[in-house]
């Protein structure tokens, strides 16, 4: 885990100078000017490149250089060399170009999850469960290509066109697709729907250019299926952009209402602040967190718990309270510096303690979730939490990360170790694709996922030949174990093969039934009642 170059790099040095000094005669001893710390640096670089013995990269060694000295800073400043930073990008702009699949790599071989609804594959004729075997002239088959490198061949500017090369089921001859390449939407609201008559369920998975816009549309329809609840799932959303958490903070507070400040050494301090539109002021409102929120999600978290607007149910957040500004270099990469720190109404500063250096800062944090000690629940003398008072008075934690108002623990029992090993491995997943994969002819005559699980009769059949292959691979079987997370499995098999066939939204319609945190934020809610 830990990245020791610069140290390495610096050892190097060190050692040169104990045992390896080249001392030249007076007459080639070169005067060379190095007072500030950047012409040190450069007097450095100019040295390597004239005198030492190898041909070095200098482009390459400039990039370590950087990239060592922003650790030092803290653990979220960070250089994005020019071949990354496109991808950086498009990940919270919203959209990006390219030919519209979901795809996932099975035995060396590229499948089509799922195309995009609306894409560029999706009008070419492409099916979930197609094997792309070539791209252009190249074979990506039996290949095992890092999926990076697939996702390169297949993106690129809209109006451009790629050809594939198709194997598809129960046909012999590989299938051509020219597909022009188009803007593809990227969306941050997983999921929405109703609950119940009156609960509605909103799912972010991050904060891009367009979260507010999608969770505005997601709301607006649920509030006409008659919403006057609402569960926020920000759970493994790690943040994006500042402005649309603000922007979605605002929904739930009243005018004039503190939402977030920000304030660093050579930045005043910023405070935001609710404006009067805010569409649902009043509503119940429960906000899910986990260990893997993080930056915007813990804004938004903090606002709602600081001002008493909800209830924070789940796990402590990861802890990331540094603004960043991304810097742009001539040369097309990019740094993003960090300019001040986060807090929330209250005071409390959202970023977990870093002076021991970044790679202790993940370690510990690696060290929080596999121990299990992810949050302090209602421990008042934890040592890196800090007390302040809500709105109303109540006390709250700073020290890194938010808190819940009502604490969920893992599965942390003896029987959930089977469980937790068998989802480790990916092998339920696995078994659901290769089955839906295998079965998808039989499986499409079903119109709805209401019809799929109304009439598919082998669940049992399959749970126990899924239970009987883990077995196989190393996982025995623990009857005990099934007793207690059986039901549990089985619902995630249905919303996997669910998925496989008609999308991400059929996995959550099945899955949340099942999902042990949300049921508990929907007790809670209808206790609040």
């Amino acid at each position: 885990m830990k990245n020791n170059s610069g140290l390495f790099f610096i050892s190097a040095i060190l050692l040169g100078l104990l045992i390896g000094i080249y001392l030249p005669s007076k007459k080639n001893n070169t005067n060379l000017s190095a007072g500030s710390s950047s012409e040190k640096v450069q007097t450095l670089f100019n040295l390597i490149e004239a005198k030492y013995v190898d041909t070095v990269n200098m482009q390459h060694l400039t990039d370590i250089t950087i990239e060592n000295a922003l650790k030092q800073l803290d653990p979220h400043s960070a250089y994005i060399p020019a071949s990354d930073l496109a991808n950086e990008n498009e990940v919270l702009q919203g959209n990006f170009e390219g030919i519209g699949i979901q795809f996932r790599m099975e035995k060396d071989t590229v499948y089509v999850v799922m195309p995009i609804q609306g894409g560029p594959s999706q009008k070419a004729g492409l099916l979930a469960g197609d094997r792309i075997i070539k791209i252009n002239d190249s074979i990506v088959a039996g290949k095992n290509i890092p999926d990076k490198n697939i996702i390169k061949k297949l993106k690129g500017k809209k109006g451009s066109r790629v050809h594939v090369s198709i194997k598809r089921s129960g046909i012999t001859k590989l299938l051509e697709f020219d597909i022009v390449r188009d803007v593809i939407p990227s969306y941050s609201v997983d999921y929405s729907g109703m609950l119940d008559k009156n609960i509605g369920y909103i799912k972010i998975s991050k904060f891009s250019a367009t979260t507010y816009d999608e969770y505005m549309a997601a709301f607006n329809k649920l509030k006409k299926q008659g919403l006057t609840s609402l569960i926020l799932d920000l759970r493994g959303n790690g943040g994006g952009y500042l402005d649309q958490a603000i922007a979605l903070a605002d929904e739930f507070l009243p005018n004039k209402e503190l939402i977030v400040y920000t304030e660093g050494n050579s930045q005043k301090r910023a405070d935001a602040f609710a404006s009067k539109n805010g569409a649902f002021e009043k509503g119940k409102l429960i906000v899910l967190i986990d260990e893997f929120s993080a930056s915007a999600s813990e804004i938004v978290a903090g606002a709602i718990q600081d001002n008493d607007r909800g209830t924070i149910v789940g796990r402590r957040s990861f802890g990331k309270g540094l603004v960043q500004e991304q810097f742009e270099l001539t040369d097309g990469s990019a740094i993003r510096l960090t300019i001040a720190r986060y807090h929330t109404p209250s005071g409390r500063c959202i970023q977990r303690p870093y002076e021991k250096g970044t790679d202790e800062y993940y370690e510990s944090y690696l060290e929080r979730i596999l121990s299990g000690n992810d949050s302090i629940g209602k421990t008042t003398n934890a040592k890196d939490s800090i007390p302040y008072k809500t709105k109303k008075g109540r006390i709250v934690f700073g020290g890194g990360g938010i808190m819940p108002d009502v604490d969920l623990a893992h599965k942390r029992d003896t029987l959930a170790i089977y469980y937790n090993e068998l989802m480790r491995k990916g092998l339920l997943y696995k078994f659901c694709f290769e089955y839906a994969d295998n079965n998808r002819a039989k499986l499409l005559k079903y119109k709805t996922v209401e019809e799929f699980l109304a009439n598919f009769k082998d669940f049992d059949i399959l749970f126990e030949k899924f239970v009987k292959d883990a077995d196989t691979a190393g996982i025995k079987r623990n009857n005990k174990s099934l007793d207690k997370y059986g039901t549990e499995l089985k619902t995630l098999m249905k919303a996997y093969i669910a998925e496989n066939i008609f999308g991400d939204d059929a996995f959550y319609k099945i899955y949340l039934s099942a999902d042990e945190d949300l049921q508990k934020a929907i007790q809670i809610m209808k206790k609040s009642s």
